[in-house]
């Protein structure tokens, strides 16, 4: 990547905090983790340029991606939140892209379909960005029952799910003991409004992957579970 390359995926960065962010926490974020910004830039440029290939290609894909991620977790910034806790859930969703959206990656999970049931789509709409920028399709679904019907006609790679879809609070795991009664055994990663200890091992006790809250943690699950299916 050229000097100018880097610059320009900084400016976009900021034009999109500037969109997000209030004034005050903007500064603050491009001052916290502007150098990491920076490193994050040069790290892309060590990709080796061969005949101007595949490598190429995966830096843009972690770079659309890094952007659209850092969006979801400032999107999901609490009311309230301090500067500091935007800073810090803004640059944890900019790493773990570095730290996991790797070439050999990014071509293993090129192309994987992934189901994605909630009844408020719009909710995610950066989430699947970042995702779909490294060649992850979805099939999106507002209700249990119509990602069965979906299920039926297709297979996935991988299921997320929200939790509660009126009138069934604990959809996310409704569906998951359907799936599984059937011998579905589908990467199944439920991202709901809680991470809390006893949610993430109650999930993995019924069968899914994991639970999350965080734009990083569902990321970092999705690619791992898609991976392992390759």
């Amino acid at each position: 990547m050229t000097i100018d390359d880097g610059v320009k995926l900084l400016d976009a960065i900021t034009k999109l905090f500037g969109v997000l962010v209030w004034p005050a926490v903007l500064l603050f974020v491009l001052a916290r983790f502007g150098p990491a910004l920076r490193e994050f830039a040069a790290n892309l440029g060590e990709f080796s340029l061969k005949g101007a290939g595949f490598e190429a290609s995966a830096k843009r894909k972690q770079a659309e991606a890094a952007k659209s991620l850092t969006a979801a977790a400032l999107s999901r910034t609490e009311s309230g939140a301090t500067p500091e806790t935007t800073a810090r859930d803004a640059q944890a969703a900019f790493d773990v892209v570095a730290e996991v959206a790797t070439p050999r990656v990014i071509r293993s999970v090129g192309k994987s379909s992934v189901l994605w049931v909630d009844d408020n789509p719009s909710n995610n709409v950066h989430e699947r960005k970042a995702l779909e920028a490294l060649g992850i399709s979805f099939v999106l679904a507002t209700s249990t029952d119509e990602a069965l019907e979906k299920l039926k006609r297709q297979s996935f790679d991988a299921i997320i799910s929200d939790m509660g879809r009126p009138p069934d609070m604990q959809a996310g795991y409704t569906l998951l003991e359907k799936l599984r009664t059937s011998d579905d055994r589908t990467p199944y990663i439920i991202y709901a409004g809680s991470r809390a200890s006893e949610h993430r091992a109650e999930a993995r006790r019924r069968g899914a992957v994991g639970c999350t809250n965080r734009p990083d943690e569902l990321f970092e699950m999705v690619l791992s579970a898609l991976g392992s299916k390759r």
